[in-house]
């Protein structure tokens, strides 16, 4: 089989963890271009990675290089762009969470991916932990019984990641869309992907950054020297419904009076119950008794594990030796859900997702 050839567009902290994983793959792979508007940084991303070829446009490039597969993980804003154009250039693409800016965004993208017949995933990497192929797997065999509820939470008490995070031009939003994207999309997928049908949300933003000495102190000044904005909200909440009678209560934090930060998902079963943090615990009852379980082995959701694990099925689906794990439809239906937390937290009343 001959080698891939992968290229990198927007060569930040993601776009590295992109370049590894690509790298962890050995000779199947070769990185032979990278792309960022900011033509220095991409020319140090080149040297690092030993690429030969370095382009401030994607277009440029797409049009030089016969590229196999392309990553995005540009800001938020230039997803679309860059997915659109590589799809069109003939690869296959991976694009980072959240897939768009909002709805209308990831139905042209998926568009240009139907029209061009090329995969287009998205960057879900929290499907590819242990502690999700644990909880598939008891799923699976029957051990939950029916999902029907879930708690999500992707809580941070003074955590904004700072520059273009923090400006809603770029992200499109603030914890709701950085972080909640992962745990709403992870509950989803432990649930067995069902279809949503209405959300109710709420955002505040009352808080802002570097409240006290002590914090993560993640607002920090842009290097790229550009004036990002602070335009996003602190926190969200929202209670999503879905067509099986699945319920999701998810909440999500840059900045909240908690004592400490907070990521964990609940689930709850006809037959057990499960907590997802640091590990997998199930909770169920046998013999007239409650049992409080702990699966043997790794359960544990690892980033650099799972990264390197969603571009290997990355790779693998573009060549057509397995099933992609993270769909264009499956961005999609994400930014449907999140598009009506956002809309409903604006008028203040329940919104239906079609």
């Amino acid at each position: 089989m001959e080698k891939i050839k992968a290229a990198v567009i927007g060569t930040g902290g993601m776009g590295h963890g992109h370049a590894e994983s690509y790298q962890a793959l050995g000779e199947r792979v070769e990185l032979a271009a990278a792309c960022d508007i900011d033509g220095d940084k991409a020319a140090w991303f080149a040297r690092e990675f030993g690429i030969p070829h370095v382009y401030t446009d994607y277009n440029e490039m797409m049009a030089k290089e016969h590229l196999d597969c392309v990553s995005v993980t540009t800001w938020n804003a230039a997803h679309k762009g860059a997915a659109i154009a590589a799809l069109r250039g003939g690869a296959n693409v991976i694009c980072e969470k959240p897939m768009a800016m909002n709805a209308e965004e990831a139905e042209e993208m998926k568009r240009a991916a139907d029209e061009s017949g090329k995969l287009l995933q998205v960057g879900f990497v929290r499907r590819f932990g242990h502690d999700a192929d644990t909880i598939r797997a008891l799923a699976a065999a029957g051990v939950m019984g029916d999902i029907y509820y879930a708690k999500a939470n992707y809580l941070r008490r003074d955590g904004c990641p700072g520059g273009w995070f923090g400006d809603k031009a770029y992200s499109g939003g603030g914890p709701l869309i950085d972080l909640g994207v992962h745990v709403i999309d992870l509950s989803r997928y432990l649930a067995g992907n069902p279809k949503p049908v209405c959300a109710y949300g709420v955002t505040y933003n009352n808080l802002g950054c570097n409240r006290a000495a002590g914090g993560e102190k993640c607002w920090n000044p842009p290097r790229d020297r550009k004036n990002y904005a602070y335009s996003v909200e602190d926190f969200a909440s929202a209670l999503v419904t879905f067509e099986n009678g699945f319920t999701l209560q998810v909440e999500a934090s840059f900045n909240l009076n908690i004592p400490h930060d907070v990521r964990t998902i609940q689930l709850f079963g006809t037959k057990a119950g499960a907590k997802v943090e640091g590990g997998v615990e199930l909770y169920t009852d046998m013999a007239g008794m409650f049992i409080n379980a702990q699966p043997q082995g790794d359960t544990c959701f690892g980033f650099d594990q799972g990264l390197r694990d969603e571009i290997r099925n990355f790779v693998d689906a573009s060549q057509g030796l397995a099933e992609c794990r993270a769909t264009a439809e499956d961005g999609l239906v994400l930014m449907k859900i999140l598009d009506a937390i956002y809309e409903s937290a604006r008028i203040g009343r329940s919104v239906e997702i079609r």
